[in-house]
């Protein structure tokens, strides 16, 4: 019997990747943040996105570039990729909601949903099961959310201040933007022409209760790689998982 879901996912998507990576310096001074190696993986980040992607469906993938957006295009356009790859780059600076906006009108298939993901994420999830949550909500956004761990040590207390335990870099007790979305056809159409989306288009669809977060499934990994102490760190964390 054939999955009637299975026909909405989608089979497109947009990598932002045209970000400064300004804190991950010097290893972006020759090099665009996605295309930094995490030490141990043997690939950039944006190649294991796009693996990633290949693998949960994606056929498709458009990639908005900025910084070093040559030493980017040239990777792409030698290395052996598993999904056919477009790239854009802003002639001039649109913002976030502008740049994916700018991007997404590259799109293949502009009447099907599609997914996004930043450029700077290391994290394995079922993308399917996500987009599955998306089309049963009738969502036009759909964001991933992540607890990602606090890096000091957490201490806990009974209710008259006595110290009964310490935990070394718990979990937060809030869910952030975790950087990957499914949107649905109309969404590009409701994003700004320039400025940022998340102060305009997605407190709008709050307001119409059509924006929902997904938690990332207990157990998946999930990182953004900002610094070069997030470089260390997934590296360790990825050796321990034996990936």
């Amino acid at each position: 019997m054939t999955d009637p879901t299975a026909a909405k996912r989608p089979t497109q998507a947009v990598i932002l990747a045209g970000g400064q990576g300004s804190r991950l310096r010097p290893y972006t001074d020759d090099r665009p943040k996605p295309m930094v190696e995490i030490p141990g993986t043997g690939t950039p980040i944006i190649g294991h996105q796009l693996t990633w992607l290949a693998e949960e469906g994606v056929t498709d993938v458009v990639v908005s570039c900025g910084h070093l957006a040559e030493v980017l295009q040239k990777w792409l356009e030698t290395a052996d990729l598993p999904v056919s790859v477009t790239t854009v780059v802003e002639n001039e600076p649109l913002g976030r909601g502008g740049g994916l906006r700018y991007a997404a009108a590259r799109l293949p298939h502009p009447d099907r949903p599609w997914y996004a993901t930043n450029g700077d994420i290391w994290t394995r999830f079922s993308l399917r099961d996500m987009a599955d949550f998306h089309t049963e909500r009738d969502a036009i956004a759909t964001l991933a959310l992540a607890r990602p761990r606090i890096p000091w040590g957490a201490v806990q207390t009974d209710g008259f201040g006595h110290i009964t335990d310490f935990i070394e870099a718990p979990p937060s007790t809030f869910e952030i933007n975790a950087g990957v979305y499914v949107f649905s056809p109309e969404f590009a159409a409701r994003l700004p022409e320039r400025g940022d989306h998340e102060r305009t288009t997605f407190p709008q669809l709050a307001r119409e209760r059509r924006l929902f977060g997904y938690p990332i499934p207990q157990g998946a990994y999930w990182r953004a790689i900002d610094t070069a102490k997030d470089l260390t760190e997934a590296a360790k964390e990825l050796a321990a998982l034996g990936r």
